[in-house]
């Protein structure tokens, strides 16, 4: 067995090119049948690992999964793939249980997912089971549950100790998205590894772009994030199942497609609400965060925490929910120290010091994250022992100014506010009063006070910031009571006194970089996009599995940006192999192709090809819409340039287009004249937001998608 036949299974059976991170490394470790600890993000392809050796051996594989969802998920995938692979939980009728014992005793099955649960039961019958069988190798997925020390500690994962102890030839690997050092040590200790190698892959997730905000007003922040993400799926987290359900119902009278899913519903509801979301039949689904959701959905594009996690751990696995297909997302936690207060009781243990020390501190450092004013991407990976050498540049603090200034004079406004109040109020209150807020919540007496009203030309934001700041400095400090004040400390008395200067940092928002991290690098045809998510809905309804099992996002972008029409190119598509070739590949080509003929596109598989892209282009610098515009003022033909320039006709229309608002090009250069009414009349009557193909569809044969798009960026 060798790793060249591990990469023949990779491409023909899952349809990729090559490994990722540590993949080929953990396959030829476990090819030597030595053990393996995998520390792999979110999204990275731990499952991999292991499916492929599990292949290449010719016995049983026993996944040991806690996540029955994901089980589903996992074998749904596989079959998907024309794999055998079987799983065993609580959800299975008797007979289907039984059925499934038959197929293994048979051989039938490569792959069986169990719950770590299932392996003690009834004694050590299930073992002795295994005793009977030819088990070639031992996959421990969320291996982090092992260790008291995690944020998911579960106690049965403690009986996997056992399975060194019957089966010590059989290798064994372990495979998490998160665990610290402690973690790294209980999971190398419970599960009896010896001969084995430790595999940490880097823990960046480029593709998602990490914001924190303050939590005043967070449901209005919640809804102008969401009106830019109408057509996308997202999972928000909440505290308390209360919060889920009223959310849910809050987002759903707002217009929004949105679920609650806790452990307070029912088994039937929890499994209609998560069996809507990962069918893209519901968008969001809105959750508590101690509940797993033990979905594999790789098209979830955005996180949402209401609430603050109790730890960076849990953070970093609910935020890699989104963007496991490796196109761009979103992480986004409205954050308060008052969360944090509030979550102080949780952190601690009964009658365990030493492990509430431990769970206190990693609630600190939860909090120190939501109040960073340097790269959080940086602060993420250095959690896990990770270094990165520069600022990230995809994340909200990279895209922030945060400019040192004096604020002695603003530091002696928010301390005198804070005494002349009886260090007896909340921040909200104080920024409030110190702004000279008319609310009736404002007392009486403190309206008289000459502080009231003294930082009225500083906004309400700002204050929030500066006092945050202040605290953060010593100049004052929060009290923990019935609820959080704010207090003098002291080094207050130096400030006031106007010995002690200050100095703030003053915010000022940068514009937000574009970065595309996804490795497709050039632009998709968004309706095409939405034509093969349209057709891998029937088969998914068909099939009744999730949609991305079937293509995942990623897989259609590439389809849309790269127009593959043939079956030799439509293989190259990332996630495309031999079996989903055979069994979708035929619909699939003819819907790109007869969106071409609508478009009178031609394919664009020169730009996927490695030696198109080492090319030089002799261009001067100049970009492609500019040649594109030079050839046109030259007295060239679209079809000319298009020909010329080796690009279809539809690019060069979109390229010539961009210069219809700047003037360097007039609507008639591209639009014959008594077309551009016509046209006109059909986007009022059929509205462009709902996309190009209807209004084109409106007009007939004799208008061209290049001339709507001209007349569309005239009227603009």
């Amino acid at each position: 067995m060798t790793i060249k036949k591990a990469k023949e299974i990779l491409k023909h059976q899952f349809g990729y090119d090559s490994f990722r991170m540590n993949q080929e490394a953990a396959i030829e470790c476990l090819l030597h049948k030595k053990d393996a600890v995998v520390l792999m993000p979110t999204g990275g392809g731990k499952s991999l690992c292991y499916q492929i050796p599990a292949l290449m051996f010719d016995g049983l594989t026993l996944v040991v999964s806690p996540l029955i969802a994901l089980m589903k998920d996992q074998v749904d995938a596989l079959q998907s793939n024309g794999i055998v692979a079987a799983y065993l939980n609580s959800t299975q009728t008797n007979r289907e249980q039984v059925e499934v014992f038959q197929k293994v005793r048979r051989g039938e099955v490569k792959l069986l997912y169990v719950a770590p649960e299932r392996l003690m039961q009834s004694g050590e019958r299930f073992i002795d089971f295994l005793d009977g069988l030819d088990i070639s190798l031992f996959a421990i997925d969320e291996a982090h549950c092992i260790s008291s020390w995690g944020h998911d500690f579960r106690p049965e994962y403690r009986q996997l100790s056992k399975l060194k102890q019957y089966f010590p030839d059989v290798p064994l690997i372990a495979l998490t998205a998160t665990a610290d050092k402690l973690v790294r040590q209980d999971i190398i200790k419970y599960l009896n590894l010896q001969n084995y190698e430790l595999l940490i892959s880097s823990f960046n997730r480029p593709n998602i772009y990490y914001t924190v905000k303050p939590k005043r007003s967070s449901y209005g922040q919640l809804l102008d994030f969401l009106e830019e993400r109408k057509s996308e799926s997202g999972i928000i987290y909440c505290l308390s199942r209360a919060a889920t359900e009223n959310l849910a119902l809050d987002l759903r009278d707002e217009g929004f497609n949105a679920l609650p899913y806790h452990a307070g519903l029912t088994k039937g509801e929890r499994d209609k609400n998560q069996s809507l979301f990962i069918n893209d039949d519901v968008k969001i689904i809105v959750a508590t965060i101690a509940f797993g959701m033990g979905i594999d959905k790789s098209n979830v594009r955005f996180v949402v925490h209401m609430d603050l996690p109790k730890n960076i751990e849990s953070y970093y696995q609910e935020t890699g929910r989104a963007g496991r297909d490796g196109l761009e997302s979103d992480a986004l936690l409205f954050f308060s120290w008052g969360d944090v207060n509030k979550l102080k009781g949780f952190a601690e243990i009964e009658n365990n010091q030493q492990q509430s020390e431990i769970m206190l501190k990693k609630l600190n450092q939860m909090g120190e994250y939501g109040d960073l004013k340097h790269c959080r991407r940086k602060y993420l990976l250095d959690y896990f022992d990770e270094e990165l050498n520069e600022d990230c540049g995809h994340c909200d603090n990279c895209d922030t100014d945060f400019e040192k200034i004096d604020g002695t004079i603003i530091a002696q406004k928010a301390l005198s506010a804070v005494a002349r109040t009886g260090q007896k109020f909340g921040l909200t209150y104080l920024v409030d009063f110190i702004r000279g807020s008319k609310s009736q919540k404002i007392w009486d007496t403190h309206k008289n006070l000459k502080t009231y009203g003294i930082g009225s030309d500083i906004s309400k934001d700002e204050w929030l910031a500066y006092f945050r700041d202040l605290v953060t400095q010593g100049f004052l400090k929060q009290v923990e009571e019935k609820y959080t004040t704010i207090a003098l400390t002291e080094k207050s008395l130096g400030v006031l006194k106007g010995n002690t200067p200050v100095e703030l940092f003053k915010v000022t928002v940068k514009e937000k970089k574009s970065t595309l991290v996804s490795e497709v690098s050039h632009p998709y045809e968004k309706d095409l996009f939405e034509r093969l998510r349209t057709l891998r809905a029937k088969f998914a309804k068909a099939e009744n599995v999730p949609p991305y099992i079937i293509f995942s996002d990623v897989t259609l972008v590439e389809c849309s940006t790269y127009l593959p029409l043939t079956e030799r190119h439509f293989l190259k598509m990332s996630g495309v192999g031999d079996v989903k070739m055979e069994k979708y590949g035929k619909d699939f080509l003819a819907e790109i192709i007869e969106f071409c003929e609508e478009n009178n596109y031609e394919t664009r598989m020169t730009l996927k090809e490695p030696t198109r892209r080492k090319r030089k282009r002799k261009n001067n610098g100049e970009s492609s819409h500019s040649i594109s515009l030079k050839m046109f003022k030259e007295g060239k033909t679209v079809k000319e340039i298009a020909k010329e320039r080796n690009l279809a006709i539809g690019t060069i229309e979109s390229h010539l287009v961009k210069f219809i608002p700047t003037g360097d090009i007039q609507i008639e250069d591209l639009v014959e004249l008594e077309k551009i009414e016509v046209i006109k009349d059909a986007i009022f009557e059929m509205n462009p937001e709902n996309g190009l193909s209807p209004i084109k569809e409106y007009l007939g044969e004799e208008f061209s998608y290049g001339e709507i798009k001209a007349v569309i960026a005239e009227m603009i």
